[in-house]
C-alpha cells in the first residue's frame, strides 16, 4: 500500500516541533537553576512556548455541491476508519461550514451554532466565547456508527417560510434561482446551522491539524467571515471541481474572487479534478482516456489562469476505496497520492518556514540577553580581580584609595541612575501616546460610529464614504504610530549611547519596529471591501442591507483582530527595547556594590587579600562555565530548528 505522505510529512512537523519545545524547555528550565531568569524573560519564554503548542495548520475545502468535497476529506484523512465518516452522497450533504479539529480541554462531542443566529450581527468567532449558544451533540470515538449518525446531524435541515429564510439571509425574492428553491407551499428548506465543531481526537487532528469543510459556492457569499476570515487564514485551499461537469461560471467568479484573486497570499492554492472516475470507460482504452483528462485538464486550467500542472486530477471515491480494501492498483489509478503530496509540498514546509523564522529570531533575543549578563557578570568580576591584584604588597593607604574611588564610582552610578528613572518616566509618556493611537478603545468608538453611518445611509454614496473615512482613520494611527515608535528608538539609542561611555555598559542596538506589517493587512481587508461593495451594489440598491451589515461586522471584528495583534507586537518590542538597559544597570549596581563590600573586607583584615582573589577567581570560573552552557543550549536549540526528522526524509 502506498503511504500517505501528508500523514508522514505532517507527523514529521509535529516531531520537530516537539523537540524544538523540549530543547527551549532545557533552555527555561537552566535559567531557573542558575537563577539567570527573570519574570519578564519568563514570560517571553510562556509565550514562545504557547504558540509553539498552539499551532495549528488549516486545510479549507471549497466547492460548487456534488463535487465530491467531503468525500475527499474521508479519502485523505479518514479512510483508516474502514468507512465514510463525513456524509458523503449525491446531492448537498455539508449543509454549514464544519471545522473538524481536536481540544483535549473540550468534550469529544459536536459543536451546533442555531442558523436563527444569523439574523444577529455576532460573528461566529464571537460566539465561540458563549458555548451556551450551541448544541452539543456527543459520540463514542470507539464507535463508528456512533461518529457517523453524529456526523450527520450537521446536515440537518429545516422548513421555514420565505420570510424567515430571507431574514437570515438564506433567500432573495428577486433571485429567480431562490424561487426556484421554494416548496409547493410557499416554504423553503434551509440549514438547521450556521456552523458546526467537531472535536474528536483523531491523530492528524491531536497534531494540530484543523480541516474547514465548507458548504456551497453560494454559502462563500452569505458567510462573510468565510471571505474575510477563514479562507484567508487557511494555509492550504482545496478548490474542487469535478470531471463530469467541467468549470463553471460561478466556480471561476469564486475562484477568482476568493480564492486566487490579489487579494490574499497565493500559497497552498491547489485545484483538485475529481470524479476523474467519470471518465474511465471500458469501451476506450488507457490512451483515449488520458486524451480526454489532459483535454479537461487543460479547459480547467486555462479558465482558472492556472498551469497544467496546477490541476490535480483524482477519484476521492475510488481513492477511499483503494485505502480501505487495500487495494494498490486502484490507489494508483485514483491518482490521489499524488495529490497528498502536492498538499504536503505546499503546505508543510511553507508553514514549518514561518515558524521556523519567527522562533529563531525570539530565541536569538533570549540568548542574547543571557549572554549580556554574564558578559557583564564576568566583566565586573575581572575588573574586582583586577583592583585586588593590584593590592598585592600596598599599604592601608593605598587600599583605602581604592576604596574611596569604587565609592566615588557607586555615587557616580547612582547619580546616573536618576537619570535612568527620568529617563523611565519620559518612556512610560511615549509609550502611553503610542498607545492611545492604538489603543482598542478608540478603535471600538470609531467602529460604532461607522456602523451608525451605515446604517443611517440612504445611499450607497454614504456606506462607501463611511468606510473609506473608517479606512482612512485606521491608516492614520499606524503611521502616526510608526513616527512614535520611531521617537521612542531614537531616544533609547541616545541613552544606551551615553551609558555605554558613562559607565562602560554594553552597549546594544535597540531593535527595529515598524507596523507595515499591520498596515499590508488592513490594505487587504479595503481591498476586500471595495471588491464586496461592488459585487453587492444591486442588493444594497435595493435596500436589503443584512449582508452588507454582517459584512462590516465581520470586516471590522479581523480589523480589531488586527489591531490586538498589533498591540500585542508593540507591548513585546517595548520590553525588548528597555529590558537590556534594565538588565545591565541592575548587574552594574550589583557589581558596584560586589566590589566596595570587597575591598571594605579587605580593609578590614575581616578576609585576606589571597583569599578573596580566590574566591573571585572561582566565581569567574563558575560564570565562563555558564557562558559555555549558553553555547550548548544554543547548538540545541538551532539543532531542533534545522532538525528534518526521519519521517519527513521518508516522505520527501
Amino acid at each position: 500500500m502506498a503511504e500517505n505522505k501528508l500523514a508522514y510529512q505532517f507527523a514529521a512537523y509535529s516531531q520537530w516541533r516537539k523537540a524544538l519545545v523540549d530543547s527551549i524547555c532545557d533552555y527555561r528550565s537552566w535559567l531557573n537553576e542558575q537563577e539567570l531568569n527573570d519574570a519578564q524573560i519568563d514570560q517571553r519564554i510562556t509565550n514562545l512556548l504557547e504558540r509553539l503548542r498552539e499551532d495549528k495548520l488549516n486545510v479549507a475545502f471549497v466547492a460548487e455541491f456534488s463535487r465530491g468535497k467531503s468525500e475527499l476529506i474521508n479519502a485523505i484523512f479518514f479512510a483508516d476508519y474502514g468507512q465514510r465518516l463525513l456524509p458523503s452522497s449525491a446531492g448537498r450533504t455539508t449543509m454549514c461550514p464544519t471545522e473538524l479539529l481536536y481540544d483535549a480541554s473540550k468534550p469529544t462531542s459536536i459543536m451546533m451554532l442555531p442558523i436563527e443566529t444569523r439574523s444577529s450581527d455576532a460573528t461566529t468567532t464571537e460566539y465561540k466565547r458563549y458555548p451556551e449558544e450551541w448544541t452539543s451533540v456527543a459520540f463514542n470515538v470507539d464507535d463508528n456508527d456512533s461518529m457517523v449518525a453524529a456526523f450527520k446531524e450537521v446536515s440537518n435541515t429545516k422548513r421555514v417560510t420565505a420570510i424567515e429564510a430571507e431574514k437570515f439571509g438564506l433567500f432573495d425574492p428577486n433571485s429567480a434561482d431562490d424561487a426556484m428553491s421554494l416548496n409547493k407551499d410557499g416554504t423553503i428548506d434551509i440549514p438547521c446551522w450556521r456552523y458546526a465543531m467537531i472535536n474528536f481526537p483523531h491523530p492528524l487532528l491531536e497534531q494540530g491539524l484543523v480541516i474547514l469543510d465548507t458548504p456551497g459556492l453560494n454559502a462563500i457569499g452569505t458567510e462573510p467571515e468565510l471571505t474575510l476570515n477563514m479562507l484567508p487564514n487557511a494555509h492550504a485551499v482545496l478548490f474542487i471541481l469535478a470531471a463530469d461537469t467541467g468549470v463553471t461560471k460561478s466556480e471561476i467568479d469564486v475562484w477568482r474572487q476568493y480564492i486566487s484573486g490579489t487579494r490574499w497570499k497565493q500559497k497552498g492554492r491547489l485545484a483538485v479534478l475529481n470524479k476523474i472516475d467519470g471518465l474511465w470507460d471500458e469501451l476506450k482504452n488507457e490512451e483515449e482516456i488520458e486524451k480526454e483528462l489532459n483535454k479537461q485538464i487543460r479547459i480547467s486550467a486555462e479558465l482558472l489562469g492556472l498551469e497544467n500542472n496546477q490541476i490535480f486530477p483524482t477519484s476521492a471515491q475510488k481513492g477511499l476505496l483503494a485505502k480501505i480494501n487495500g487495494d494498490e492498483a486502484l490507489l494508483i489509478q485514483s491518482r490521489l497520492p499524488a495529490l497528498e503530496k502536492a498538499l504536503s509540498d505546499e503546505l508543510i514546509p511553507s508553514k514549518k518556514e514561518i515558524v521556523r523564522d519567527n522562533t529563531k529570531n525570539e530565541i536569538e533575543d533570549l540568548v542574547a540577553n543571557s549572554n549580556m549578563i554574564l558578559e557583564s557578570r564576568v566583566a565586573g568580576v575581572v575588573e574586582q580581580l583586577d583592583e585586588l591584584r593590584g593590592l598585592r604588597g600596598k599599604n592601608e593607604d593605598v587600599v583605602e584609595h581604592m576604596m574611596n574611588k569604587v565609592k566615588v564610582d557607586k555615587e557616580n552610578f547612582e547619580k546616573g541612575l536618576q537619570r535612568f528613572q527620568a529617563l523611565r518616566s519620559v518612556f512610560s509618556q511615549q509609550t502611553n501616546k503610542l498607545f492611545t493611537l492604538l489603543g482598542m478603545e478608540a478603535l471600538k468608538v470609531q467602529v460604532h460610529t461607522t456602523r451608525e453611518a451605515m446604517v443611517n445611509a440612504s445611499f450607497t454614496s454614504q456606506i462607501r464614504k463611511a468606510m473609506d473615512g473608517f479606512f482612512l482613520d485606521l491608516k492614520g494611527r499606524l503611521v502616526q504610530s510608526d513616527a512614535q515608535i520611531d521617537e521612542i528608538k531614537k531616544m533609547m539609542d541616545v541613552m544606551y549611547d551615553k551609558f555605554s561611555k558613562e559607565h562602560g555598559l554594553r552597549k546594544s542596538e535597540p531593535p527595529v519596529f515598524s507596523t507595515l506589517r499591520y498596515q499590508k493587512e488592513l490594505a487587504k481587508l479595503e481591498r476586500a471591501y471595495k471588491e464586496q461593495f461592488n459585487t453587492s451594489f444591486n442588493m444594497i440598491a435595493n435596500e436589503k442591507m443584512t449582508l452588507t451589515t454582517k459584512f462590516f461586522e465581520t470586516l471590522a471584528s479581523r480589523v480589531i483582530h488586527v489591531y490586538e495583534v498589533a498591540n500585542r507586537d508593540v507591548e513585546n518590542w517595548l520590553k525588548a527595547v528597555i529590558a537590556p538597559m534594565e538588565s545591565q544597570v541592575r548587574e552594574h549596581q550589583l557589581q558596584l556594590r560586589r566590589r566596595l563590600e570587597s575591598i571594605k573586607r579587605i580593609y578590614k583584615a575581616t578576609d585576606t587579600l589571597e583569599d578573596r582573589i580566590v574566591e573571585l577567581e572561582n566565581i569567574e570560573k563558575s560564570i565562563r562555565g555558564q557562558m559555555q552552557d549558553i553555547k550548548v543550549l544554543r547548538q540545541h536549540m538551532s539543532n531542533a530548528l534545522a532538525f528534518e526528522g526521519e519521517l519527513e526524509a521518508k516522505a520527501a
